[in-house]
């Protein structure tokens, strides 16, 4: 595990402890020239406050969209692609 997925971790924990609704997001699977590898964290809370990445900025962004929207749920895993032709 990198230090940086540590980092995203330990805040998770503390915003928690805090009170806050959190989503943790990980790469799963990459192809071709991809900015993050699989294992990489980012955390989004609900009041849109973002740590770690998962691209160059763009997915953070829907991702925090999807999240204040209420378009991601609390309490079930969800599988999204991204950037994927077919």
């Amino acid at each position: 595990m990198l230090s940086t997925d540590i980092t995203v971790l330990k805040q998770v924990h503390q915003w928690l402890a805090e009170g806050y609704s959190v989503w943790l997001t990980t790469v799963l699977k990459t192809y071709g020239s991809s900015p993050r590898q699989p294992g990489a964290m980012c955390a989004i809370r609900d009041d849109g406050a973002l740590i770690g990445s998962v691209s160059g900025g763009c997915i953070e962004d829907d991702l925090r969209s999807k999240a204040l929207e209420g378009l991601l749920p609390n309490d079930e895993i969800v599988f999204l692609t991204y950037g994927e032709s077919l």
